[in-house]
């Protein structure tokens, strides 16, 4: 990453920042003195890369009519990477982390409606063998995390 790299991705991370217009590209490139044709090419690179692993929009998944849960399992390391495919090759899951704990690892389930939620945990047990532990949003919380690249 160059530095112009790191001002957009910093830029473009922060809540409200990215335009809500008929080319918000363009108007968000202006901000950095470049073309629209080079935001995308810079962001799309950096997507081939694995710099970034998403760029998009945050759903609220609860307010329309979806769930969003934090979900764990228990996988034995001898285990862990036929696992991984699987949890990741579902559409529903984001943000597959490992942790070096009894519940070794955790991703973050969302899907467009609560039945599509229970299928997308069934699917995930019966095709990995192991229970999930689905824990679902009580409350939310605001924090306001910016990473810094």
């Amino acid at each position: 990453m160059d530095e112009l790299d790191r001002a957009i991705v910093n830029g473009l991370q922060q809540a409200g920042s990215f335009p809500v217009c008929e080319r918000p590209f363009a108007e968000a490139a202006a901000q950095h003195g470049i073309s629209e044709q080079e935001l995308i090419g810079r962001v799309e690179r950096l997507l081939r890369q694995g710099v970034l692993s998403r760029f998009g929009p945050m759903y609220h998944a609860e307010r329309m009519g979806g769930r969003l849960s934090l979900a764990a399992m228990k996988i034995p390391v001898a285990d862990f990477e036929r696992v991984t495919g699987i949890v990741n090759a579902m559409p529903e899951v984001a943000h597959n982390y490992a942790r070096d704990h009894v519940f070794s690892m955790w991703f973050v389930l969302a899907t467009e409606t609560l039945q599509a939620h229970a299928a997308a945990l069934r699917k995930i047990e019966l095709e990995t063998g192991y229970p999930v532990y689905d824990m679902p949003k009580i409350r939310e919380y605001f924090v306001g995390l910016v990473l810094r690249a």
